[in-house]
This record gives C-alpha cells, structure tokens and sequence, in this order.
C-alpha cells in the first residue's frame, strides 16, 4: 500500500516550506578516527543496522565508547544473536535547516557481552535514553571508521 499525504496537507507543507530559505551550499570533510570516536562519545544515541532473518535492520539504541569499543545497550526489539555479526554503527548531529553537522559510521564485528561482571559495569555506565531497556549489551569492535563534517563551502562564508 502507498501512502501519500493528504491534499490539505500537502497545501500546508508547501506554505510552511515556501518560507524556509534555502541552504547554503556546503563542502565535506573527512575526520580522522581519532575524532569520530570522540563525537561518537558525545552523541545521545546511535542507530545499529545488522541483518535479520538476511534482511537489513536499524535501530536506535544508547552506547557508549570504552577505548575504542562502541558498547551498546539494546533492548527487546533488537534482535542480534549471540555469535558475532557484522554490524555497522551510525550517529550523526546535522542541523535541520542549515545541514551543517557531522556524521560517523563504524563498521565492525559485533558480539553479545556475557561476562556477569561486564554486564554488571556497563549496566551501570550506560544511561538509558531510548525506551526498550538493557536486558542485551552488545561489543562492537570497530574494523572501518567513516567520519564527515558537514560545512559552509569556503566561497560562501558569512562576510565579516
């Protein structure tokens, strides 16, 4: 089934649009992994893809950076075996009407933590932001680490 919006709704958006100003173009910078871990560690939340039943899935759930470690907390509806899988990680923090911001995606492998006594640390140093609880706390072991930073282009700086 598609769904498509309302006509009223769709005269209402083009009004609410047609007052928004265009963005000003921007340039992309890559950031070195250094620094994409650390945005990483100021993000609220993140967004986990990985396959289930082989099909893409993406969540959003909390995290956190230990060294160079994304520990997640996942809750019900998140289902990731136990074994390990290959993941990939995103978090981003973009501007909605400038689209300046950055933007991190780790791809790695990622395993269920077990240990009675990692999952009692990271129980406690994870705080729950997302609704769905902890009961699953996962380890991703970073392979590929892509950072940008989304900016003015140098031609289109605010004059002084």
């Amino acid at each position: 089934m598609i769904y498509k919006p309302e006509p009223e709704s769709n005269s209402n958006l083009m009004v609410r649009r047609s007052g928004v100003r265009e963005p000003e173009p921007l340039e992309a910078r890559a950031l070195p992994d250094a620094e994409c871990l650390r945005l990483l560690a100021q993000a609220r939340f993140g967004r986990i893809a990985y396959s289930r039943y082989a099909l893409p899935a993406i969540r959003p759930v909390n995290h956190l950076i230990d060294e160079e470690m994304i520990i997640v907390g996942t809750g019900a509806g998140v289902g990731i075996p136990q074994y390990q899988q290959v993941v990939a990680y995103e978090a981003d923090s973009l501007d909605p009407d400038s689209q300046q911001g950055w933007c991190v995606i780790v791809t790695g492998t990622a395993e269920q933590i077990t240990d009675p006594n990692q999952l009692a640390h990271y129980h406690q140093l994870l705080q729950p932001r997302l609704p769905g609880g902890q009961e699953k706390v996962l380890c991703i072991h970073p392979e590929v680490i892509t950072g940008v930073e989304y900016l003015p282009a140098p031609d289109h700086w605010p004059s002084q």
